[in-house]
């Protein structure tokens, strides 16, 4: 069986992130890709899952796609909670979704009907944490969202299946990542 790391966290909006230009986005990008890079060295992780929805997930799909330089053999599934679950979003989220999805090597919608009520979400949860051998998710303790729903479900998983694994990106990962990436490298934020 493929090793498989589920990535989530936080909404986009949840971090008060709303354009790319926003300065906390290349240090979320870098941590996603250190902590990833990491896990597929040492796990042996062959695919990223992920469930496609905006903020830290659509970011580790796309740190997926950039780390095929590197690892060929790395493929990144894209399963969906629902149908066109970006049919309300912003046309360049929609846009940056759609490219996501046209390079990912599995996509499936969980179930096969347009939004209809919460328990899809909830379906999502368990089905991907299910799906997967661990979960990588970027999480403060002292902030509720989005990623309370996955961890809620993992630790369920982890009763059951003590193996099963949560690693995780915390604000004081990416204070101490925004240090390091301005001392070694001043000119980061102007690439």
């Amino acid at each position: 069986m493929a090793n498989v790391l589920l990535v989530t966290g936080y909404k986009a909006h949840e971090l008060g992130i709303f354009n790319d230009n926003h300065p906390g986005l290349p240090i979320i990008k870098a941590a996603l890709r250190m902590r990833m890079l990491q896990l597929i060295e040492e796990r042996d992780f062959e695919w990223i899952l992920i469930s496609g929805q905006t903020g830290v997930e659509l970011w580790a799909g796309e740190t997926a796609l950039d780390l095929r330089e590197e690892y060929p053999d790395l493929k990144l599934a894209v399963l969906t909670p629902f149908l066109d679950q970006e049919s309300k979003w912003k046309e360049p989220t929609q846009e940056y979704y759609n490219m996501i999805i046209a390079e990912a090597d599995f996509v499936e919608s969980i179930t096969s009907r347009p939004y209809e009520n919460p328990g899809q979400l909830k379906a999502k949860n368990e089905f991907l944490v299910k799906k997967s051998d661990a979960m990588l998710v970027l999480f403060d303790e002292d902030t509720p969202g989005s990623p309370d729903f996955y961890l809620k479900e993992s630790k369920n998983r982890q009763r059951n299946d003590p193996g099963y694994e949560i690693f995780t990106i915390t604000p004081i990962d990416l204070d101490l990542l925004e240090q390091d990436l301005r001392e070694s490298n001043p000119d980061f934020y102007s690439q």
